[in-house]
């Protein structure tokens, strides 16, 4: 690996904004791959970040940190991708149910899969089952991903998924659900295709469903 993508992977890891910049600007002026600097050096830092924050080693304000330098990098890479070179991992629709303001967690997921190469769509909060399905059948993400904080607004991810079915478009996208009350007995008692306890462990899911 050359060793501009090791300073590049190891200033996101230290949270070091100014090395990580002049890494990236000397990448380019090197010449190298962005899409190697985004994959080896952004996303694969930003992975262990995620593993870090998994095992208690950070906490939110380190790993909102990281990835907000995350995405410093990717505004300074972005422009050098042609339109149709980068490599995409596929499209994720993500928001906060009906009832539920909170966004925190969901803002950190949503820079973790920004960072993993996916396509994001951020839809906030408070939103109802039709606005959900709307949203899916227009933008026709392989994904979408709800997010709640509050048991009390739990049940609407249920409905959403009904009414995902109701519209006929269950099949043409993966559900994956996260937030602090739920677990995966409770992604599989209404239907989800998964559950992530965690930022990190959304990225990895997200993987697994647009490969399945």
């Amino acid at each position: 690996m050359h060793e501009l993508i090791i300073k590049i992977n190891n200033a996101i890891q230290k949270r070091q904004k100014a090395d990580l910049i002049s890494s990236i600007e000397a990448a380019i002026e090197a010449g190298l791959d962005p899409n190697e600097i985004i994959n080896d050096g952004l996303t694969a830092a930003m992975d262990i970040v995620g593993s870090e924050f998994s095992e208690g080693t950070i906490f939110v304000p380190e790993m909102l940190v990281s990835a907000m330098l995350m995405k410093e990098g990717l505004k300074l890479i972005k422009p050098l991708i042609a339109s149709g070179d980068e490599e995409k991992k596929g499209k994720i629709l993500i928001g906060t149910v009906k009832g539920d303001l909170h966004d925190i967690g969901k803002n950190i997921v949503v820079m973790m899969l920004e960072g993993a190469g996916f396509e994001v769509v951020d839809l906030g909060v408070d939103l109802s089952v039709e606005q959900l399905v709307a949203k899916v059948a227009e933008q026709k993400p392989q994904i979408l991903g709800l997010s709640a904080l509050l048991t009390t607004t739990m049940p609407e991810m249920k409905r959403t998924i009904i009414g995902l079915t109701e519209h006929g478009i269950r099949e043409q996208v993966k559900v994956m659900i996260g937030g602090a009350p739920l677990s995966q007995s409770f992604a599989d008692s209404i239907g989800a295709d998964g559950y992530a306890k965690d930022a990190s462990e959304a990225v990895k899911l997200a993987r697994k469903l647009v490969a399945a």
